[in-house]
């Protein structure tokens, strides 16, 4: 048996998850979370096979409950998926410790084949994410991969709206500490104001400027 936790902060979405696996005899789904610190926790208690994870949770993101699980259970693989295609969300959480990544605009079928790569320590991506990251590679611009995991979710959070005081609360951070890390981030992307951050931000995917919630 595959044991499988489930972190989503949606509970209708998670339980759709766990009907569609529940019906594959080689998949046992033992436990779930709504959030990074949750699935900290859920980690150690049921010591799973794969982790399928969305990126985007309330307070801190997939990311950060990526690289916790993995710190508190390395043996321990994992599949992304989630709503963001651009090649900065999947670098990212490749550099974070995925194992795989798919969209959600993936078939069921591909979800279940890909957890039985993932489990038997293969990787995994949905087409679309593998033709993003080839034209990624031929256009030769990819600015956001010298950001840490971090610094490209400080950056993300600072796209939709959050200030630094918000994004130091959902990190568990000192205010301090992510204007330190604003600071770094403007460094490394060459710009020199909040308004040049949140242009690269949109030119590369983190947030789309037609959402009103980012307007």
């Amino acid at each position: 048996m595959i044991r499988i936790v489930l972190i989503d902060d949606h509970a209708v979405v998670r339980t759709g998850y766990r009907r569609l696996l529940s019906a594959e005899g080689d998949f046992d789904v033992v436990g779930e979370a709504a959030s990074a610190d949750e699935a900290n926790a859920l980690i150690l208690r049921c010591l799973p096979d794969v982790a399928l994870v969305d990126l985007s949770l309330k307070g801190s993101s997939g990311l950060e409950a990526i690289r916790g699980m993995l710190a508190r259970h390395p043996r321990l693989r994992v599949l992304v998926l989630s709503m963001h295609e651009g090649a900065g969300h999947v670098r990212q959480a490749l550099k974070s410790g995925a194992h795989g990544y798919l969209t959600k605009y993936c078939e069921p079928d591909d979800v279940i084949d890909a957890l039985r790569r993932i489990a038997a320590g293969r990787r995994a991506f949905s087409p679309d994410v593998a033709d993003v990251l080839a034209d990624e590679a031929l256009d030769g611009e990819a600015p956001l991969q010298h950001l840490t995991p971090r610094e490209f979710e400080v950056l993300r959070m600072l796209a939709h709206g959050d200030t630094a005081a918000d994004i130091a609360g959902a990190m568990h951070l000192s205010t301090k500490t992510i204007l330190n890390y604003l600071s770094l981030i403007r460094q490394k992307l060459d710009a020199d104001s909040d308004f040049k951050l949140l242009h690269l931000a949109a030119r590369h995917g983190l947030v789309d400027m037609r959402d009103p919630v980012s307007a």
